[in-house]
């Protein structure tokens, strides 16, 4: 593996480095190459990562009151009989 060093990062981006390696549980290093592998579209076997987004305007747009309704319509339906079970 390729070792390189970097000198002169800002400030905004150390912090941000420290704060993605403490959210993740990743060592700095490590914090770093992910970054790396995200912003160049590859994966750590060099491979191309995709990324979809095609789905992004459905996803969370429910409110807590939709989703209750939306199991409540459900609760039949989730309902084991135990005579065809037991």
């Amino acid at each position: 593996m390729k070792v390189i060093t970097l000198r002169n990062i800002p400030p905004e981006v150390a912090r941000r480095i420290e704060e993605r390696s403490a959210r993740s549980g990743l060592s700095l290093n490590k914090a770093v190459i992910s970054l790396l592998e995200e912003g160049l579209g590859v994966s750590g076997f060099g491979a191309p990562s995709v990324r979809h987004d095609d789905l992004d305007d459905f996803c969370g747009i429910w409110t807590d009151e939709q989703a209750s309704e939306f199991d409540r319509a459900l609760a039949d339906q989730r309902r084991i009989d135990p005579e065809l079970w037991g």
